[in-house]
């Protein structure tokens, strides 16, 4: 294990100054060790592409750049890579980590990227090896990826593993408002300004029956607190495949009329394929239903701050051309009055930071939670491979 500065000060003397990237738990000492140097300048992409994107830009400026990602998000950053830095032969560092390692226990959604990421790299023509995990080894893998930087134009890939890297605390993120409290059921007997993420599935769960709703949860603490709350046939909690609940709601929404889909959304999340807001708006019908809790942060992954605090969510749904647009202070009637709005709808709530003690991750798969919302909608699930 090797320390965040010991990494980042050898590539600094190197002239590795700009940073992008999507957070990620084992990147975590890094994100948090770039937002804290006034020397480096760090963006945070809001997808892999982005990020990819963004570091060629400044590889266009003369200046060593990095691209951080978790492998999961590889595929989002294919197309840069393949039709940007490949051939307009712009060098980059890519610092990708291995989720799904094979042999070594994770959540569902990282298995099959795990087992195929260095192949997908070498299908791609980028030469990868292993992050460093000893101070020793640092200097003669940065030299090596230099090197070939340099002499070919284009990207060279270091894999991390996890605990290579020894934890380091995040430091305010310059130019974004602090986000909201952490949660707390109670604050001096008094409820936190901003409701908890808890706090309102709770209250959706609440205001919708099995029936006639599909709840969609996107990836991260939705899901799994809205399992905690209760689990029930007309759940859908997304592990993985960040950013695309609006779009997968979409689409069983078209398609299942006489019910009432609502998408469970994160500020992250959202901000990864935002695209998708205007897609809703052109093609959605009168049962569908956009919620979005926004604590300005990559929870699940630390903390980092989102640049949600710098965006008008409900002027661009509006703007999108959903029907019915809310935040909390002007929807009176709270999520019941949202769900009973001209659809498509939107509503915005601010959540503040924080998960309750013990929160359980699911223990139904995803495959068998798909087959029971199928069945639940009387669908057939022949098309479901059957485990």
């Amino acid at each position: 294990m090797i320390e965040a500065s010991q990494f980042v000060g050898s590539a600094k003397h190197l002239g590795f100054d700009f940073w992008a990237g999507v957070p990620c738990s084992f990147l975590n000492p890094f994100i948090n060790y770039t937002i804290g140097d006034e020397e480096l300048t760090y963006i945070s992409s809001a997808n892999e592409g982005d990020a990819v994107a963004a570091a060629s830009g400044a590889a266009l400026a003369g200046h060593r750049s990095v691209a951080m990602m978790q492998n999961s998000g590889l595929g989002n950053a294919v197309s840069p890579l393949s039709s940007l830095n490949h051939i307009f032969q712009i060098p980059l560092l890519l610092i990708i980590t291995l989720r799904g390692e094979p042999g070594k226990p994770d959540e569902p959604q990282h298995e099959l990227m795990g087992q195929i990421t260095l192949q997908l790299l070498e299908t791609m023509r980028i030469p990868w090896s292993w992050f460093p995990d000893q101070a020793k080894d640092v200097e003669t893998v940065l030299q090596t990826a230099t090197m070939h930087m340099d002499s070919s134009g284009r990207p060279y890939a270091l894999i991390m593993k996890k605990g290579m890297v020894a934890p380091y605390p995040l430091q305010p993120t310059p130019g974004f408002a602090e986000p909201a409290a952490k949660f707390s059921e109670k604050a001096n007997g008094k409820r936190t300004d901003a409701p908890s993420r808890h706090q309102v599935l709770k209250q959706l769960v609440a205001c919708t029956d099995v029936s006639d709703t599909v709840l969609i949860a996107s990836t991260g603490f939705n899901g799994r607190e809205l399992y905690a709350i209760d689990d029930r046939a007309n759940h859908l909690y997304m592990v993985g495949s960040m950013g695309c609940a609006a779009a997968l709601g979409l689409g069983l929404s078209m398609l299942s009329p006489d019910k009432k889909i609502i998408v469970i959304d994160g500020d992250g999340a959202a901000l990864m394929r935002l695209g998708n807001m205007a897609t809703v708006g052109a093609y959605a019908g009168n049962n569908y239903y956009h919620l979005l809790l926004d604590n300005h942060v990559h929870e699940s992954t630390g903390g980092q701050a989102s640049v949600s605090s710098a965006i008008d969510f409900p002027a661009i749904a509006a703007a999108c051309g959903y029907q019915s647009v809310f935040s909390e202070s002007t929807c009176s009637q709270g999520i019941d009055g949202f769900l009973q709005a001209q659809a498509p709808a939107f509503m915005h709530i601010e959540t503040c930071r924080g998960v309750p003690d013990g929160l359980p991750r699911p223990s139904i798969t995803p495959v068998n939670v798909a087959r029971r919302l199928m069945r639940h909608l009387a669908v057939d699930a022949r098309c479901l491979s059957m485990q």
